[in-house]
């Protein structure tokens, strides 16, 4: 399974980016995707219509709830990583890829390096 960043998902919707081509071939071996739900809320907040919406929840397969061993891991990884500021959103999507055993896509991958050493995998 393949989890992907918000910023992932939003380039992966551009054509003809990398994360498009790579979407389109994960699609094509049948990779499951999924988003947790904070990714779903980041999504959001872009300027994306109904239509959208309703495409990308088809398209990405699950919207995965953040929980409780969620939160603990991404605390553990805020703590870990210096207590950066504004680095806990992208903890929890760490720490969600990495307690559903998937890896995650990110167009950011300099912010998510630092967790491959607490069991982050990021996918190629």
């Amino acid at each position: 399974m393949i989890h992907l960043d918000t910023n992932f998902l939003i380039r992966g919707l551009v054509e003809g980016t990398r994360e498009a081509r790579q979407l389109d071939d994960w699609c094509a071996r049948g990779e499951p995707l999924a988003i947790c739900s904070l990714v779903w809320a980041e999504f959001l907040c872009g300027s994306v219509g109904a239509p959208e919406r309703a495409l990308e929840i088809e398209f990405i397969g699950d919207v995965l709830d953040v929980g409780i061993t969620h939160a603990e891991r991404a605390a553990a990884l805020f703590n870990a990583g210096g207590r950066r500021r504004h680095s806990l959103p992208d903890c929890l999507i760490a720490a969600c890829a990495i307690e559903d055993d998937a890896a995650l896509a990110t167009a950011n991958v300099e912010d998510f390096r630092l967790f491959k050493s607490y069991g982050l995998r990021l996918a190629d």
